[in-house]
């Protein structure tokens, strides 16, 4: 390493104790995810209370889909980044951390851009083909457009972060969200209580916070004097970090994307049945964020975990830390089922005091919450795969076993027997599915092959 901070950093992760410096990493980034839900969650809380559910189902629904396909697939893009800064950082190189540093921020800008002018030019066709409710439409386009106004800062601060969760700084990441945040609720209020513009005010509070936290992370990324320093003048796309980036991160983000691509199919079958429906599921994918939260914050550790140690050619502890991350990871599933499932209907509660829209929200939670821990190996092992560079297999595992087995059981068994027990219960299904899969490719280990 080239300083006593590079070294300290490393060995945090490199040679420290595995259990201990996972929790370390994993709690900032958990309070990172936590702060980062909470932007379209208060969104959610505040016109849901104000203003009433057609607003709440405007702004979750189809809408929330959509942007979670787009955002997904940049986030899962540039996890691409992110392994290999973190493997190049592992291995001590700077001289191909910095060009890839810059590589990533560049593709942030091109990305961020590409992104916005879709969601903007396409909105209204995109929320029509997924059956968006005539009463809700013209709010959800509204809300979408301006969202997607905030995609090039929104994605400088998700490459930013993963820059910096890369070389074991997970903390400063958090402190930008939680002043982001801070921001987007006040706005919220401010806009919609005090000025009473309905969906258009959250989605531009939103906006102006996803501002915020891409000036913060800039601010350090320009002013720090690590290798992973950003100069404005060096920032390009390099054709060959560029083809790196891609190979990793591409599988990633349509891994991502396949995903959301299922949900789409799902968020189509719920607004079959209504406004009434699709608010429901829309407060109870609020709560259900307390989970992914979770455990996308476990998969981002172990992500960077295994990257920088197969990066020093550490294996044997890559496996470790995946043993260790998995029985961490299924502790807190079978808890948050509990606590879900316990206490579900004061949870909704935060979103809508409608109590058809409540009852319709407990049917969802009843299915697919006591299932959670059948999606860990699913998300743990395919970030383990993903640090050591091979994200082609989670792919294609994930697309056969969650978004092709998703899409058939919706297009058979829901009309076979039609209702939103049937639609929930392709979550616990195709997770089951997916996880033996991915235990299988593990023990296989041509993962670490790299």
């Amino acid at each position: 390493m080239n300083t006593k901070k590079q070294a300290s950093l490393s060995n945090q992760i490199i040679e420290g104790d595995i259990g201990k410096q996972l929790l370390i990493f994993f709690f900032p980034i958990l309070f990172g995810t936590f702060f980062q839900q909470l932007y379209n969650t208060t969104d959610a809380v505040i016109v849901g209370k104000f203003v009433g559910k057609e607003a709440l189902a405007a702004v979750g629904g189809s809408t929330s889909t959509i942007i979670n396909l787009l955002v997904g697939f940049f986030v899962g893009l540039s996890s691409g980044a992110s392994v290999i800064i973190s493997q190049y950082y592992g291995s001590g190189n700077r001289g191909k951390l910095t060009v890839a540093v810059h590589t990533s921020v560049a593709l942030a800008i091109l990305g961020g851009g590409v992104m916005m002018i879709i969601g903007i030019v396409f909105a209204p066709l995109a929320l029509s083909l997924m059956g968006t409710p005539s009463e809700i439409m013209a709010d959800s386009v509204t809300y979408m457009r301006i969202y997607m106004l905030g995609m090039i800062p929104s994605m400088l601060y998700n490459m930013g972060a993963a820059i910096l969760r890369a070389v074991g700084d997970s903390r400063r990441p958090l402190y930008f969200l939680m002043s982001a945040c801070g921001v987007n609720i006040v706005l919220d209020l401010f806009f919609v209580v005090v000025l009473d513009m309905g969906v258009a005010g959250v989605g531009i509070a939103t906006t102006m916070s996803q501002v915020a936290s891409a000036v913060l992370t800039l601010y350090v990324l320009l002013r720090t004097n690590e290798p992973y320093k950003v100069t404005p003048k060096r920032v390009m796309l390099h054709k060959r970090y560029l083809e790196i980036i891609l190979k990793i991160g591409l599988p990633a983000g349509l891994q991502s994307a396949m995903y959301s691509i299922s949900n789409l199919v799902i968020q189509s079958a719920i607004n079959v049945y209504g406004t009434d429906a699709v608010a429901a599921w829309t407060a109870y994918g609020k709560v259900d964020n307390l989970f992914w939260m979770i455990m996308s914050a476990y998969g981002i550790a172990i992500t960077t975990f295994a990257g920088q140690n197969f990066g020093a050619g550490k294996k044997d502890r890559v496996r470790k830390s995946v043993r260790i991350c998995l029985m961490m990871a299924a502790v807190t599933s079978i808890v948050l089922a509990f606590i879900v499932v316990r206490y579900g209907s004061i949870l909704l509660r935060l979103f809508t005091d409608d109590a058809s829209v409540i009852e319709l929200s407990m049917r969802m939670i009843m299915v697919i919450s006591p299932a959670y821990i059948t999606y860990i190996c699913i998300e743990i092992l395919s970030g383990a795969c993903r640090g050591c560079g091979d994200s082609l297999m989670p792919m294609i595992l994930t697309c056969f076993g969650v978004c092709v087995l998703r899409i058939v059981w919706i297009f058979t068994a829901e009309r076979i027997s039609p209702g939103i027990e049937t639609i929930s219960f392709s979550y616990p299904l195709t997770w089951t599915v997916t996880s033996v899969l991915f235990i299988i490719y593990y023990n296989t280990r041509k993962w670490l092959k790299g």
